[in-house]
């Protein structure tokens, strides 16, 4: 019997506590989710009132509609009272030429919104007014070799492009490179012929037909010439002693010739001997201070074309030194204040004859005559000034550096690696842009080189092969108009083709609907792009009314509310005719309804696409009960589990007792036996 009560005892205190507690949480939770979902479809019942609204506010023929976008957002259309004017406020501005598109009372500034809005107002997609940028190829012929020597080849494409812009639309053009073999090469041989470079003229001497024969490897078609500088010929620069000037070299027994700041030797040409022949002629010289005057013999070289005698082909320039260079600025140390002029000045002789008037040049004049010259310069210089030279190489685009030997016995390899290596480097650039054209340069080179380049940079692809081609996407973008048709030439560096781009830019609508006058317009203005323009003394959205009747009582009357008081059109637009012409993002029929305080969303108007709130709501709450049941069923799961587990376990140990079947080991008797230790028992009597 006590086995029995402390068993039943056992399963009720194993079983219906956990049912008390799963009950508890469980309408805790259902009590939750329930005042959940009532705020849920509280929500739900308010978004579509708020919506259905919205739908009657924004419903085509009422008095109120769509707000212009607003202006701090970055992509919105600012209003505007005509075509042209909406189209240059930003590009994904449209203007819809629709008759009647605005209600009465409507600014015409609501003509004036992103497509997709005037879409929404009802706006046909044929009435739209939305000027688009194009570019039209006008000469494209295709990349060739050309005939053997690589005369004649087309390694830039296209020739000739019309690219018209519509501000602040972005149009990309893709120019081709195709590099060419055999290309042809003009290469001229300015020396440093001071006293230091004694040696070296002795190997120069033997140069010509060495250089032509490599140059001949790669190339049929090759012209060489030679020039040579010293200094200027004023102090501090050279010794202006008679007899230093007639010979200012160390000793008087070898051969010596009088100082000069540049002089042009031999023109272009293809006879080597030629080129041996006058660089025998020539001897050294001599000047005092280490920096020579090398500026004024590349600037003279790169502005005499003509004396030079370049052809449109491959131009490169070796200049060969074993010191620094004067810059703008030195010339004041002798008495020479008047910048370059930027001009050449070779007499008969070939020699720079007004150097002592002029300045030296800066590295920007220099950087600049040689790109315009589409020059490219090998600076073939010592050890100790290499370093002078690969920074100034940084300041001057397509330019290459290399280490001369003592002696410039290396001087011909030298040519060579530093030909192969501007050859293989494609570098596009453009001519100086108009004011509101920005460029933007992206170079797809092949294989996995891609290198997009900063707006306003230029294309460049390095390790260019013979026969490959590459591409360069370029970018333009206005953000004013042009007054005239602007041509930009693009190149690529070293090589003579060029890339014409006549820019212009779209700058009004091109409506046809104009009518001069106009039935809509009351006969008294002619209509364009779906808004009349009133002839002198005609006011009114449709000409209707003139001048004077704009004071007419009558006609105010109409612009104020029922009670005749107020201010006209709610102080926010005027009366014409009898009507309220709102302003900015005003409307209804007395300007009584702004909605520019509705939040939007890139510009637009939040909520003209559907209305997605009841699926939102209704999922919500859907979620939320399925989590919650999933929770309670995984709760009570585990709950099973766990008592069917403790059961099992009891009935095991019940049915394996480890004591007798009649007595309970937890039973403990009521009754306690003491002795008392100092009880004597009384003697029985005899």
């Amino acid at each position: 019997m006590d086995l029995l009560l402390d068993s039943q005892f056992y399963s009720m205190n194993l079983y219906a506590c956990p049912y008390v507690s799963t009950t508890l949480t469980c309408d805790k939770l259902g009590s939750a989710m329930v005042a959940l979902s009532m705020v849920l479809v509280f929500l739900l019942v308010l978004s579509r009132s708020e919506s259905e609204l919205d739908a009657k506010i924004s419903s085509p023929g009422e008095a109120t509609e769509w707000g212009d976008p607003d202006l701090s957002l970055l992509g919105s259309c600012k209003p505007a009272p005509s075509c042209k004017k909406c189209i240059l406020s930003h590009p994904s501005c449209a203007w819809c030429k629709q008759l009647n598109f605005t209600a009465s009372g409507e600014a015409e500034e609501r003509r004036c919104a992103s497509r997709e809005e005037l879409l929404a107002r009802g706006c046909p997609p044929g009435e739209l007014e939305e000027p688009q940028g194009q570019q039209e190829v006008l000469q494209d012929q295709p990349l060739s070799q050309g005939s053997r020597g690589g005369e004649g080849a087309t390694q830039l494409a296209p020739q000739r492009v019309r690219v018209t812009l519509r501000p602040g639309e972005p149009q990309q053009l893709q120019v081709r490179f195709l590099r060419a073999e055999g290309y042809p090469v003009d290469l001229y041989y300015l020396m440093d012929l001071s006293y230091s470079m004694k040696d070296d003229l002795e190997f120069v001497r033997q140069l010509g037909h060495a250089l032509l024969v490599r140059l001949q490897e790669v190339t049929k078609s090759v012209r060489i010439g030679f020039g040579s500088f010293v200094d200027k010929t004023v102090l501090p620069f050279v010794s202006t002693v008679p007899s230093k000037l007639r010979h200012p070299c160390p000793t008087r027994l070898e051969r010596c010739q009088p100082p000069f700041s540049f002089h042009h030797v031999l023109s272009l040409t293809g006879d080597a001997k030629a080129f041996e022949r006058e660089v025998g002629r020539q001897s050294v010289s001599g000047n005092l201070d280490s920096p020579e005057g090398g500026f004024d013999a590349i600037l003279q070289a790169a502005l005499c074309q003509e004396q030079i005698g370049w052809r449109n082909v491959s131009r490169l320039l070796v200049f060969t030194s074993d010191d620094t260079f004067h810059t703008a600025g030195d010339g004041k140390l002798g008495g020479i204040f008047m910048p370059s002029d930027g001009h050449c000045h070779l007499d008969s002789n070939g020699l720079y004859s007004r150097s002592p008037e002029f300045d030296y040049p800066s590295v920007g004049q220099v950087a600049q005559a040689l790109s315009a010259a589409n020059i490219q310069p090998i600076f073939a210089v010592t050890s100790a000034t290499l370093p002078v030279y690969q920074e100034l190489s940084k300041l001057i685009p397509k330019s290459a550096v290399g280490e001369l030997s003592e002696n410039s016995s290396n001087v011909v390899q030298l040519i060579m690696d530093a030909y192969n290596s501007l050859s293989s480097t494609v570098t596009l650039e453009h001519s100086p842009l108009p004011p509101g054209v920005h460029i933007s340069y992206e170079s797809q080179c092949g294989g996995h080189e891609k290198r997009a380049g900063e707006p306003g940079d230029r294309g460049q692809c390095n390790h260019v092969r013979i026969n490959q081609t590459v591409n360069f996407l370029v970018t333009f973008q206005a953000t004013r108009c042009l007054p005239e048709p602007h041509f930009l030439k693009f190149r690529a560096l070293g090589f003579s083709e060029e890339l014409t781009v006549e820019l212009h830019t779209l700058c009004d609508c091109n409506c046809h609907d104009t009518q001069l006058p106009a039935p809509h317009c009351s006969d008294h203005g002619h209509l364009q792009c779906g808004v009349c323009s009133c002839d002198p003394g005609r006011l009114g959205r449709l000409c209707e009314c003139t001048e004077s009747e704009m004071s007419s009582p009558d006609l105010e009357s109409g612009c104020r509310g029922p009670n005749g008081t107020g201010p006209l059109c709610s102080g926010k637009g005027r009366c014409q005719c009898g009507r309220c012409s709102c302003s900015g993002q005003s409307s209804g029929r007395l300007c009584e309804c702004d909605d520019a305080s509705c939040e939007r969303h890139e510009g637009i108007l939040c909520g003209e696409g559907a209305d997605h709130t009841q699926a939102i709501v209704l999922g919500c709450v859907g979620g939320i009960v399925a989590v919650g049941l999933g929770l309670v069923l995984a709760y009570r799961l585990s709950v099973e589990i766990y008592d069917r587990r403790e059961y099992k376990r009891f009935e095991k140990e019940r049915q394996q007792p480890n004591w007798k079947q009649d007595r309970n080991p937890l039973y403990k008797s009521a009754v306690t036996t003491v002795i008392n230790p100092r009880f004597q028992a009384p003697e029985s009597p005899l």
